[in-house]
């Protein structure tokens, strides 16, 4: 919400001496967040004045149209004789008014004017833009034309207000009542103890059986309806100067006079109103639910679908608007043109001003993917009690600046509603901040706030209608602390239990991502939500455990509205952002959890704030969430090793991701099973499933790892020959030992045999090792796959060498080579038997 100074200053008397900076500090004291203070026109330095077109030439032989003009400036340039300017601009003829700046003037940006020779011409001074004056966009991009009863001469930085300081403020989706002039203005009033000029506090004639006929089908949708008709509006008048630039600073484009004031009075008083071409309506104005798959053409020109669920406003014939969101351009203001006959245009409106349900306008802004500024503030919720104000408001204005009469009629529907009051102890707010502010204080504070406070010990506190967040004892004790000033809370730095640290799956966690930052990987957490449509990217069955999700009843995004099940879209995904920014080599790695549903579904109980739940509570809430194992990931593409004068670097592959997996696997003190496997995203021919051996001696799947499938590639965008793995890290814990084992030293030296075995292509290395492991024994120290080689001339069709080299260490004495060459042909017979490997000769 932008808000100008001086429009904040029509409504609280603040020190003349109080910058924006000072209003700033004050009002983030008051718990709202400004961002941002705009100085604008802080390096603009006149003269800049108001100017007559009095001749204009023509110059040919240019790319582009050129115009030399005299204008008369009056006395502002100090002979009194027209001001000669060259101007590409067309959209001004003789006569009209524009301004003007002159040699010595700097406009903003630090662009200084001087007497210059251009186009043959010499032009002292320019005649100026929106643009070049930093107004905004006033939807002409060309030269400013102002009404023809402006004098000659005037500053026109004075006229056109192009000095003043803007709040940017960012307003939480609680406080709709600060996306208006009035809602900041009353948040100024209480920081200063100043006293608040309420524009809504205007005089209202009362509903009577004249007004424009209404019909609201839906109460619940729309609890408010205020109708009101000016008639008899001059289609030519156009909105004054200080109409168009408020506008301009808050950040809105001037349209026409009747848009532009129902505009303004939106962001006057924070009511969304909406105007339409008395001609154009066709009998009783309503307001119902859409029927099924209804049109309407909205003002932006779309044409739109309804839904069962849409709020609209229709006529006789159908659908008019989309209510609370934007209006339909079937009844759309027409703006004036200049015809044989005279000029026509829009000359009697119907001004709408009602509340609506703010879930409704929500859904149907999002469903729709409609944003405004109607709905913006609607969400978040509007004061009810401002939408009769509101109209009269806009009926004063456009009878005031386009001559138009307000006719008697006065239509207002409300739907019977109580206040909302609240019963809160007089000092909770000073258990909840821990700070003695007592009764006297509370009261002050809530009254300030516009809220109507009885009682003693007790009070009974009626909300005002600007404030729907205030729902609980807990808002009001918030209300008053932040105008108590947070800055005041005492800070209380809780005491820790000693001797409590890190738990052990912490330490795990962090072990993992140290080992795997160690090994050149960059972590790269992503957020949880997942589209539905990525399962059939990444080539999972219709039936994979992986496709039943947990979906979000209010996503943040609606392409996104599931929890993960994988760790992979998210990781895959940062990858493909980061190889579209030019970086090629790349290893990233998450741990974070995944979510699966129960097969049962609970529903969680509130737990109690006022003491600590009981361990049943906690089970019970436990039970009624998904389930939310911790996962680790990694993801590869590019080099794994550079080329440089060591050599000429190896792509990754698919044995770089097993390889991480091996990594987590030793961090948890697991021991890891590598097979050849087949699944989802992975190649099937370079995919490996991961196994851990449970209690009992069952395998157990933990995970997959290898070089995903070039289809995957192609339908994600990602670099070719991209791999990946991802482990359940819950699970490898489970089987850890837990115990990081240093490596032990031995006096002994180590016997060393190499051993080349051939087997039929189709036998995985895994499983060779496996049976060698097991074949040398307890003398076994360790055993390295060194070399894989294929030859039909040597080794026969549909065979190939595997060569391990085999280390032996006994514990508590040398070993002899006999003893060495036993363990290994032991080995060796194991391996012949199970796998059929020989020897190579």
């Amino acid at each position: 919400m932008r808000v100008p100074l001086s429009w904040l200053r029509e409504y609280v008397d603040l020190p003349a001496t109080e910058t924006g900076r000072d209003v700033q500090e004050k009002l983030v004291s008051a718990g709202l967040e400004v961002e941002t203070v705009e100085q604008l026109g802080a390096d603009l330095k006149g003269p800049l004045v108001v100017g007559q077109v009095l001749t204009i030439e023509e110059l040919e032989g240019f790319k582009k149209p050129i115009r030399f003009c005299t204008v008369d400036v009056g006395q502002a340039n100090g002979t009194g004789e027209p001001q000669e300017i060259v101007c590409g601009a067309r959209n001004f003829a003789v006569g009209d008014k524009v301004v003007v700046v002159l040699p010595g003037a700097t406009l903003p940006g630090g662009f200084s004017i001087a007497a210059r020779k251009t186009y043959g011409k010499t032009s002292h001074g320019m005649i100026c833009s929106t643009d070049e004056l930093g107004m905004g966009d006033d939807g002409t991009h060309g030269i400013i034309v102002l009404p023809p009863e402006t004098e000659v001469g005037r500053d026109a930085i004075e006229l056109l207000e192009l000095v003043d300081e803007v709040l940017d403020i960012a307003v939480t989706a609680n406080r709709g009542d600060c996306l208006s002039i009035r809602g900041v203005a009353r948040e100024a009033a209480i920081a200063y103890g100043l006293p608040l000029r309420d524009p809504a506090l205007i005089d209202v004639p009362a509903p009577n059986a004249y007004g424009y006929p209404v019909q609201v089908s839906d109460p619940f949708g729309c609890d408010r309806f205020t109708a009101r008709t000016v008639t008899g509006l001059r289609p030519e008048a156009r909105s004054p100067l200080w109409l168009q630039r408020r506008l301009q600073k808050v950040g809105m484009r001037p349209i026409s006079l009747a848009v532009d004031v129902t505009n303004y009075v939106m962001m006057e008083l924070g009511q969304p109103l909406h105007a339409y071409d008395r001609t154009l309506v066709q009998g009783t104005i309503g307001v119902r639910r859409a029927q099924e798959g209804e049109k309407l053409v909205t003002l932006d020109g779309v044409e739109r679908t309804l839904h069962a669920e849409d709020l609209v406003i229709t006529d006789d014939r159908g659908p008019i608007g989309l209510a609370g969101v934007m209006g339909g351009a079937n009844t759309e203001i027409a703006d004036h043109e200049v015809t044989e006959n005279g000029v026509n245009g829009t000359t009697d409106v119907v001004i709408e001003s009602a509340h609506f349900d703010a879930v409704a306008i929500a859904r149907t802004s999002r469903r729709q993917k409609l944003l405004s500024e109607a709905s913006r503030r609607f969400e978040r919720g509007v004061d009810p009690q401002a939408a009769a104000a509101a109209a009269q408001r806009t009926v004063d204005l456009l009878v005031l600046l386009a001559g138009g009469t307000a006719e008697a009629g006065v239509t207002e529907i409300i739907a019977p509603s109580a206040p909302h009051t609240i019963t809160i102890p007089a000092n909770h707010p000073d258990k909840v901040a821990g700070v003695d502010y007592g009764r006297e204080t509370v009261v002050r504070r809530l009254q300030q706030v516009g809220c109507d406070v009885y009682g003693q010990d007790e009070l009974i506190v009626t909300v005002p209608s600007w404030r729907p967040d205030l729902v609980d004892p807990n808002d009001l004790a918030e209300e008053v602390i932040r105008l108590e000033g947070y800055e005041n809370l005492p800070s209380t730095l809780p005491k820790l239990p000693s001797g409590r640290g890190l738990t052990h799956r912490q330490r795990l966690h962090r072990r993992v991502g140290r080992a795997l930052a160690g090994a050149g990987y960059v972590e790269a957490p992503n957020y949880p939500f997942i589209s539905e449509q990525v399962f059939d990217q990444l080539g999972l069955e219709s039936d994979d455990p992986a496709r039943r999700v947990v979906k979000l009843v209010n996503p943040l995004n609606d392409e996104e509205p599931a929890l993960r099940t994988t760790l992979l879209p998210g990781l895959l995904g940062a990858l493909r952002r980061n190889a579209g920014r030019g970086s090629h080599d790349l290893a990233l790695f998450e741990t974070g959890l995944v979510f699966h549903p129960r097969e049962e579904r609970g529903v969680s109980t509130h737990l109690p704030v006022d003491r600590r739940p009981t361990d049943e509570e906690i089970a019970a809430l436990n039970a009624a969430l998904p389930e939310q194992p911790r996962h680790v990931a990694t993801v590869l593409a590019g080099a794994r090793e550079q080329a440089g004068w060591w050599g000429k670097g190896r792509p990754t592959d698919w044995a770089d991701a097993v390889e991480s997996a091996r990594a987590v696997a030793r961090e948890a003190g697991a021991e890891l099973v590598v097979r050849k496997g087949q699944y989802g995203p992975w190649h099937p021919g370079r995919c490996a499933v991961l196994l851990i051996v449970a209690d009992g001696g069952a395998e157990r799947v933990v995970g997959h790892a290898g070089e995903l499938h070039p289809r995957v590639l192609k339908a994600l965008g990602l670099p070719e020959r991209t791999c990946a793995m991802e482990l359940n890290l819950d699970a490898l814990e489970a089987v850890g030992d837990g115990v990081p084992q240093a490596p032990g030293i031995s006096t002994f030296p180590v016997a060393t045999q190499d051993v080349a075995l051939v087997v039929d292509l189709p036998v995985p290395a895994t499983e060779v090792e496996a049976a060698l492991r097991e074949g040398a024994g307890e003398l076994l120290e360790s055993i390295r796959l060194f070399d894989v080689y294929e030859n039909a001339e040597q080794l026969g069709d549909g065979r190939k060498s595997l060569a391990y080299a085999l280390r032996f260490r006994a514990g508590d004495r040398t070993l002899t080579v006999d003893e060495a060459s036993a363990a290994r042909d032991a080995a060796v017979a194991l391996a012949g038997e199970r796998t059929g490997a020989v020897l190579r000769g």
